[in-house]
């Protein structure tokens, strides 16, 4: 049995026997898992100069750990006024962060932290008697397997976990609704992470509806790249205008974005970063390469033929890989366990195998 491996150099990441890190073990260590688009369209734009987008998000079992210590009690100040909410940074502590950002503030970790804050104390009512008057000290450290910039959702899934860490922690017993208007606030792809599970996905992609999907594997490759968003969403060539397709229609049609990616479904943003990124454009051709030997190796039917693509504006790409007739991963297939290991040393760049949320392999 082929286990995925992850091929970056963790040796940046402080570990745990590190002196800047709080001692004794965490009282709660949470995933945050990846996730990755199976299409993506822009519907058109919005006033507030915000693109309405649809996708289906599908979720990985794999991705980062967060560790949380929790530690003293601090009062929230009483004299804070009806506007304003308390610091984040008196009562969560990011540490070995500077490898992620360099101005801890910045980092999504911390104004998650602070848009939770913003919704207690302003948001709901800063004067309901059932706030804390006093919080303890969270400090937080992350196990970063997740690239940054690379469409796969690091840094909105790190802000998910914790809002759901210091939910517990801080015993605030807010529902499900409550934190996706909350990590609405934070992002557009954090509220995903608070769903939980594979979804149709509209707005901005706070607009959620779940969807069953197939354990499926896929084979990911991180291109060294960073695309600037600015600059995708101000090309002439971006198509703006692909028309909302009706959820049932999404649910029925699976087997046009599953595997291959066939008309309508695509990501607009493809054919945009492969012609600003040779990185990124080398990386599809060679996943073309392999769907390519997969396909004549296996006698793939053309509907099941795996299509690379773009996840997310990038700059990761991925290949799904096709399963049997008798359902079962082609990875049990001895022969395509022999070439998967191959297939990844040769990339053009890292490579990493993964399982959807919803898969248990054995």
């Amino acid at each position: 049995m082929l286990t995925s491996q992850t091929v970056f150099d963790q040796s940046a990441i402080a570990s745990s026997s590190s002196p800047s890190l709080p001692k004794g073990r965490p009282v709660l260590s949470l995933p945050a898992y990846a996730k990755i688009n199976l299409f993506l369209h822009i519907i058109g734009r919005r006033p507030d100069d915000y693109h309405d987008l649809q996708t289906v998000f599908r979720l990985l079992n794999w991705g980062d750990t967060l560790h949380f210590w929790q530690g003293d009690l601090i009062p929230v100040q009483s004299s804070l006024g009806a506007s304003q909410s308390p610091s984040a940074l008196t009562f969560v502590k990011l540490m070995a962060a500077e490898h992620i950002t360099s101005n801890i503030a910045d980092n999504l970790i911390v104004k998650a932290a602070q848009a939770l804050l913003d919704y207690l104390y302003v948001t709901n009512n800063q004067h309901s008697p059932s706030l804390p008057t006093a919080l303890s000290q969270v400090s937080i450290t992350v196990d970063k397997l997740i690239p940054m910039g690379a469409g796969l959702g690091g840094g909105s899934s790190n802000a998910a976990t914790t809002l759901l860490a210091l939910n517990q922690l801080w015993q605030l017993q807010l529902n499900q609704s409550q934190l996706l208007d909350i990590a609405a606030t934070i992002g557009a792809d954090v509220p995903i992470f608070i769903w939980g599970k594979d979804a149709i996905g509209e707005g901005i992609g706070e607009q959620l509806t779940s969807i069953e999907l197939p354990p499926q594997r896929y084979l990911l490759l991180f291109p060294n790249a960073h695309i600037n968003t600015a600059q995708i969403f101000a090309s002439p060539n971006l198509l703006r205008s692909c028309s909302l397709i009706d959820h049932q229609r999404v649910i029925d049609e699976q087997q046009q974005y599953l595997f291959d990616l066939q008309p309508p479904y695509q990501n607009v943003f493809e054919p945009i970063v492969s012609r600003l990124s040779l990185d990124i454009r080398q990386a599809l051709d060679y996943l073309n390469y392999v769907s390519t030997e997969i396909t004549t190796l296996f006698s793939i039917s053309p509907s099941l033929t795996p299509k690379p693509r773009l996840t997310g504006s990038g700059s990761t790409v991925f290949l799904p890989l096709p399963t049997l007739d008798n359902g079962l991963y082609f990875e049990t297939h001895q022969l395509l366990s022999d070439l998967l290991p191959l297939w990844m040393d040769h990339a053009p760049c890292p490579a990493q195998v993964v399982t959807s949320l919803c898969s248990i392999i054995d």
